[in-house]
């Protein structure tokens, strides 16, 4: 098994990101963080991501991408005009929440940095419920990718991808098993500053917590829509009640009883 000397984390501040940190940390290698502002619309997880790692002295670098944002749009998250979906991750509506080619973007960079430090590797989190959604999540992206970093220098870079088949709930109980500050990472694809409780990746996260059985210390907004379990272990958004068990505003409803 191969176990970096040093390497460049792709860092969001997100709950799958910093499992991935504290793993990488606890194998005793050298971390290095970037984070990337591309202008997306959730910028506050760059403030999470340097909350989370300034107690651990990690160096931490925010590359800004933000003058070619222009260059990046149709996207919920880097586009005014593009609502954020609601609902399900899988739904296909999400796919307006796809960046065009965002990870062999950052992953590039991570790449020129890596080879810059003599880095062994450069690391990001994507998991087995991105590759429906993302397609620069994919297996068969990440291994071409992987094959021209490893050819971009001299200097051999590895592509770590140690959580591609790994279910989201499997990461959060990776995450309770490390200790990971759950209250400080953000996945919410809104500004903020509480979790939406509602977008594809507040619903993928509270269920992931749920079935993982660990506390959520995560602020929702008050309307998010409560999540219902049923026998078989499945979960549904009740749009006609609120996370507190509250009844929703009429017009905060979606869907009633749409699939989680």
């Amino acid at each position: 098994m191969f176990i970096p000397v040093k390497t460049v984390i792709t860092f969001s501040g997100g709950l799958d990101s910093t499992t991935l940190l504290y793993q990488l940390l606890q194998d005793d290698g050298e971390v290095l963080a970037l984070s990337v502002d591309y202008g997306q619309r959730h910028r506050v997880e760059l403030e999470r991501a340097a909350k989370i790692l300034e107690p651990l002295g990690v160096r931490h670098e925010i590359a800004d991408l933000r003058p070619i944002a222009n260059l990046l749009g149709g996207s919920s998250q880097t586009d005014a005009a593009v609502e954020v979906p609601l609902g399900h991750y899988e739904a296909e509506s999400m796919k307006q929440t796809v960046v065009p080619n965002r990870n062999m973007i950052l992953l590039s960079l991570a790449a020129a940095w890596a080879i810059a430090e003599k880095a062994d590797a450069v690391a990001y989190a994507a998991h087995a419920g991105d590759h429906a959604i993302y397609p620069d999540c994919r297996s068969e992206f990440a291994e071409a990718l992987g094959g021209a970093i490893a050819l971009a220098d001299w200097h051999e870079v590895k592509l770590l991808r140690p959580f591609v088949d790994k279910t989201k709930t499997e990461i959060a109980r990776l995450a309770g098993e490390l200790s990971v500050p759950l209250e400080l990472t953000w996945s919410c694809y809104q500004e903020g500053p509480l979790h939406c409780g509602a977008c594809g990746t507040c619903i993928e996260r509270r269920e992931a917590l749920l079935l993982a059985g660990l506390d959520d210390p995560t602020e929702y907004h008050s309307f998010a829509p409560a999540l219902m379990r049923d026998e078989s272990g499945s979960f549904t958004i009740d749009w006609e009640k609120t996370i507190a068990g509250e009844e929703m505003p009429p017009e905060r409803r979606q869907g009633a009883g749409e699939p989680a």
